[in-house]
C-alpha cells in the first residue's frame, strides 16, 4: 500500500509515532504542566487549583510542543530533503503544507482555551508564540547563529522558562504575581530543556550524519558529554533550591541525588564507549531525569 492509499489517520499515526512520539511525549507533558501548576500553589502556600487549571495547562503546553515541531519542520525542511530522507515528510508520508496548517489551527484552539481560564492568560501565551516565531527564522541571523551552537542552544532553550511562565500563570495569575521562590522552578525548566537537547544529540560514532548537526561532531564527545554533565550539575542544584523552598528537601534530595547519578553513569559509559546502545541510553536516561525533576518538585511537597 502507498502512501496516498493509506488512510491520513494511518498516515498521522506513523508520523506522530516518529516524530512526536505520544506514549513518550504525553506523560511527559503531562506531569511538567501539572507540576508546574502544583509547585506555584505550595510555594505561596494556597489550595490547588481545580481540575480544569490542570486540563487547560496540559492542552496549552501539548499544542505549543506541537508546534515546535511543525516549526521544526518548516526550518529543517530543505537540510532534511539532503540529508534525511527516511523522515515523514521528505519521504512523501505526508506533506508539510499539511502538517503547517494543523500547527496553525491550533493557534485559535489555544486561543479559546486560554480565554476560558482569563483573559490575563492570552499575554503569556502570546510571549510564547513570538519566541517560537523568532526561533523559527533564527532571530533573523541563521548563518550567525548556526555558526555559535552554544549560543544557538541558549536561546532556543529560552523558551522553555516562557512556557513555564504561561503554565504557572494559570495558577499565579488571578493572585498578581509569582512567588519569588518560583524562578528556582522556572530556571530549572531552561537547564532540564538543554540536558534533553544535548542528551538526544549525543550520537555514536557511526551514527553521524554529514550535513547533520549534533554536539557529539560540534564539540566532540568529551567536551559535549562534559557541558551535558554541567547542565545536570546545575539543575540538580535548581531542584534542591525548590526543594528548600517547598520544604520538601527531605525527598527531593535523595531522589534528585540518585537520579542525577544515574545519568553520569549513563554519560560515562558512553564516554567509554560510544556505541549505539550507549547513545540511547543517554537519551532515554535523559528524558526520565527530566521526568523526575518535575515529579519529585511538584508532588513531594504534597506528601510532606
Amino acid at each position: 500500500m502507498t502512501h496516498h492509499e493509506s488512510s491520513l489517520a494511518n498516515r498521522l499515526w506513523t508520523y506522530q509515532a516518529e516524530r512526536f512520539p505520544l506514549k513518550k511525549t504525553v506523560p511527559l507533558l503531562a506531569v511538567f504542566s501539572a507540576a508546574s501548576i502544583t509547585v506555584s500553589a505550595n510555594l505561596a502556600g494556597r489550595p490547588l487549583p481545580p481540575l480544569s487549571a490542570y486540563l487547560i495547562g496540559f492542552a496549552l503546553v501539548f499544542v505549543l510542543f506541537f508546534q515546535m515541531r511543525v516549526c521544526d519542520e518548516i526550518k529543517d525542511h530543505e537540510d532534511d530533503l539532503r540529508y534525511r530522507p527516511e523522515r515523514p515528510i521528505p519521504r512523501g508520508l505526508i506533506s508539510l503544507k499539511f502538517i503547517t496548517l494543523l500547527g496553525l489551527f491550533l493557534i485559535p484552539v489555544a486561543v479559546v482555551l486560554a480565554l476560558l481560564w482569563g483573559h490575563q492568560l492570552i499575554w503569556l501565551l502570546l510571549i510564547a508564540w513570538l519566541w517560537l516565531c523568532a526561533m523559527s527564522f533564527e532571530f533573523g541571523m541563521p548563518v550567525w547563529l548556526k555558526a555559535r551552537p552554544v549560543l544557538y542552544l541558549l536561546s532556543h532553550m529560552a523558551i522553555m522558562p516562557l512556557i513555564d511562565l504561561l503554565l504557572t500563570g494559570i495558577e499565579w495569575l488571578p493572585f498578581g504575581a509569582p512567588h519569588q521562590a518560583l524562578w528556582f522552578f522556572i530556571a530549572l525548566s531552561f537547564t532540564n530543556g538543554c540536558v534533553l537537547e544535548i542528551g538526544r544529540k549525543l550520537w555514536a560514532p557511526e551514527n553521524e550524519i554529514a550535513g547533520v548537526d549534533t554536539y557529539s561532531s560540534l564539540w566532540g564527545r568529551r567536551t559535549a558529554t562534559i557541558v551535558w554533565f554541567v547542565f545536570i550539575g546545575v539543575s540538580l542544584l535548581l531542584l534542591l533550591g525548590v526543594g528548600i523552598a517547598t520544604k520538601a528537601s527531605v525527598l527531593i534530595a535523595p531522589l534528585g541525588i540518585v537520579g542525577a547519578a544515574v545519568c553520569f553513569r549513563a554519560g560515562r559509559k558512553y564516554l567509554r564507549n560510544p556505541s549505539p546502545v550507549n547513545e540511547k541510553k543517554v537519551d532515554t536516561v535523559a528524558g526520565l531525569w527530566v521526568f523526575l525533576c518535575y515529579a519529585s518538585a511538584g508532588f513531594a511537597p504534597l506528601l510532606v
